[in-house]
């Protein structure tokens, strides 16, 4: 680790995040999990699905 990070967590531990942000972060982080399981349990719909543009030889 080196010198500017320990510098960061200083001023993190002085001055932290209010609940506010705390929340969305945690939120954001739950919807993600969330989509995640969903993706894997259920799978993924076909509509969402990129489909592979063939490329033309030159």
């Amino acid at each position: 680790m080196n010198l500017h990070w320990l510098i960061r967590a200083k001023r993190w531990a002085q001055n932290p995040p209010s609940a506010a942000r705390v929340k969305l972060v945690f939120t954001i982080i739950a919807a993600c999990i969330a989509i995640g399981l969903i993706e894997h349990y259920v799978g993924w719909p076909e509509w969402a699905t990129a489909e592979r543009i063939p490329r033309v030889p030159k």
